[in-house]
C-alpha cells in the first residue's frame, strides 16, 4: 500500500489563515502566571507549589515587620485531609486562599499603620499645646511600639493648675518594676 503523504492524487487541505493549528490558549491572568498553559499537570502543580511558597514567604515577611502587633493573625492553614499529594485543584485553591489572606493582611496592616501615624502626631500636638488636648492619653501599644509607657495630658498642680489653665503632658516612666519577694517573718527565720 502505498503512503498517503506520497500520493499525487490527494488534493491539499487549505486552511484560513485565521484557522492556524498553531494558535496558543489565551494567557493566563497577570501575576497568576503557571505552567498548567503550557504543559500536564505535573510541572503545573510544580509551579503552583512555587506560588504558594511565594506567598508563604510574603507573609513570613510581613510578619517579621509587624513583630510587636499580636492583632492580626498569620497562621497558614493547611490543606484538608492530613498529608498527600494536592492535585491541580486543591493547589490552585491553596494558592487563591493564600493570595487573599495576603491581600487582607496587607490592608490591615496598612490601616494599623495609618492609625499609628495619626497617634504619634496626636503626641506631637499635645506635646506642642496641652491645653488643647485636656485629659487625653496616648499609650505605647496606640503607637505600635511595646511596653507600657503612655502619655497624659493634665493639669499642673492638680485642681489649681486647672483653674489657671496649667497643663502639662506627663510621660509616664514605663512599666511598674515587679514586686520581688515578701521577706519572711522573725518566727521562720529563728527555727
Amino acid at each position: 500500500m502505498p503512503d498517503t503523504a506520497q500520493t499525487p492524487d490527494l488534493a491539499e487541505l487549505e486552511l484560513a489563515p485565521a484557522e492556524g493549528l498553531s494558535e496558543l490558549p489565551p494567557p493566563p491572568p497577570a501575576g497568576l502566571d503557571s505552567a498548567q498553559y503550557r504543559s500536564g499537570g505535573r510541572e503545573a502543580r510544580r509551579d503552583l507549589r512555587h506560588q504558594v511558597a511565594a506567598l508563604e514567604a510574603a507573609l513570613g515577611r510581613l510578619f517579621g515587620s509587624a513583630f510587636p502587633r499580636t492583632e492580626i493573625d498569620f497562621v497558614v492553614g493547611s490543606a484538608q485531609g492530613g498529608p498527600r499529594i494536592l492535585s491541580v485543584d486543591e493547589l490552585e485553591r491553596v494558592r487563591d486562599a493564600l493570595a487573599a489572606r495576603l491581600h487582607d493582611v496587607k490592608g490591615r496592616l496598612y490601616e494599623r499603620g495609618y492609625v499609628e501615624q495619626r497617634k504619634r502626631a496626636l503626641i506631637e500636638e499635645m506635646l506642642a499645646d496641652p491645653a488643647a488636648h485636656k485629659w487625653r492619653i496616648v499609650s505605647n501599644e496606640d503607637i505600635g511600639d511595646p511596653g507600657c509607657r503612655h502619655w497624659h495630658s493634665r493639669p499642673r498642680w492638680g485642681l489649681l493648675g486647672m483653674i489657671m489653665g496649667w497643663w502639662r503632658v506627663k510621660v509616664s516612666s514605663g512599666c511598674p518594676l515587679p514586686a520581688g519577694v515578701a521577706p519572711l517573718p522573725p518566727a521562720a527565720i529563728r527555727r
